[in-house]
């Protein structure tokens, strides 16, 4: 059965307490705006638009949001700031349903005769490989046979961080150590995959390279040979963001958005921020899905996104 419909009560507790910096922040923050004011007038939305952008929504998703409440209040010339939090959930959760074209389901996957592949992608200390290990963790819960290929081989660390997280969480990893292509590596998982008969394949990448060009040749070669192994493999290129970096993760997004093409995103270390908006703006302002976010350090606190939830996390 799916998540959604379904969203646990342990699981709404662990999203509450995981968003606690971020709600805390942009409540007090709101606070502040409204005082002594009983409309939402212009100085309100003036204090609210900063409330926005200091959360790290970004300027442009900001704009788009105050420019919605600005459309309400002039339909209603004496909207109370006492509403303003369910409006701005309402306008938020509508943004969010834009860029997310329905929630997903918890670990499930389209029925296929080939393997699920999921490449993953991101910059060095995001928590990539942890993602990677969590996920692998959630699949296999979910009575999935899972198979990890280690083409991080840019960094010894990286292979062998991929080595732990395999035994920890019980599945086999492919792995050619440090300084092997790439592309091989992935080559060589899929076709065992593809042969054992399992049902998602995750490919860790290197995280940096010499340069943007070095970066996007090697990713579209990786792509190309899996396409060989698998069609129209990947069928997820899965861009891993650290949520605490704040305005750093928007630029992130947009290197690696140019130099493949990304098509949903995990937003990991939103515990130990007040930098939680960004799950918004990113999602707004590169039209791609959000589709996990990282609450915490334990294996469950990788949590499938769910929009309304998040949203009510922030603002009930």
């Amino acid at each position: 059965m799916g998540l959604f419909g379904s969203f646990s009560k342990s699981k709404k507790e662990n999203l509450n307490k995981g968003l606690s910096k971020t709600k805390e922040s942009v409540f007090k923050k709101l606070s502040r705006a409204v005082v002594g004011k009983s409309t939402v007038d212009d100085d309100v939305l003036d204090e609210l638009e900063e409330v926005l952008i200091t959360s790290d929504v970004g300027v442009d998703t900001t704009l788009k949001i105050i420019e919605r409440i600005e459309e309400r209040v002039a339909e209603d010339k004496f909207l109370g700031t006492s509403e303003l939090n369910r409006i701005l959930k309402e306008e938020i959760a509508g943004l969010l349903e834009e860029n997310n074209k329905g929630d997903y389901e918890a670990y499930e996957l389209p029925k296929s005769e080939y393997p699920y592949v999921i490449m993953v992608v991101g910059v060095n200390g995001v928590g990539k490989t942890t993602t990677i290990g969590k996920l692998a963790h959630q699949f296999k819960n979910a009575g999935k046979k899972v198979m990890l290929g280690a083409a991080d081989t840019f960094r010894a660390a990286a292979v062998d961080q991929l080595i732990i997280w395999s035994e920890r969480v019980g599945v086999p990893v492919v792995n050619q150590g440090m300084g092997a292509d790439p592309a091989s590596v992935a080559f060589e998982t899929l076709t065992k995959a593809k042969e054992e008969g399992s049902d998602v394949v995750i490919i860790d990448t290197a995280g940096r390279l010499h340069n943007k060009i070095n970066l996007m040749n090697e990713l579209s070669k990786i792509k190309r040979v899996m396409d060989r192994v698998i069609p129209e493999a990947p069928n997820e290129i899965l861009l891993v963001l650290d949520g605490s970096t704040g305005q750093n993760a928007f630029e992130q997004a947009k290197q690696f958005t140019k130099a493949t093409e990304v098509n949903a995103l995990a937003i990991t270390k939103l515990d130990g921020t007040a930098k939680g908006g960004v799950v918004i703006g990113v999602s707004d302002q590169f039209k791609v899905p959000v589709k996990y976010i990282g609450i915490g350090e334990g294996m469950e606190d990788l949590q499938v996104f769910n929009r309304d939830e998040f949203v009510a996390s922030l603002f009930d």
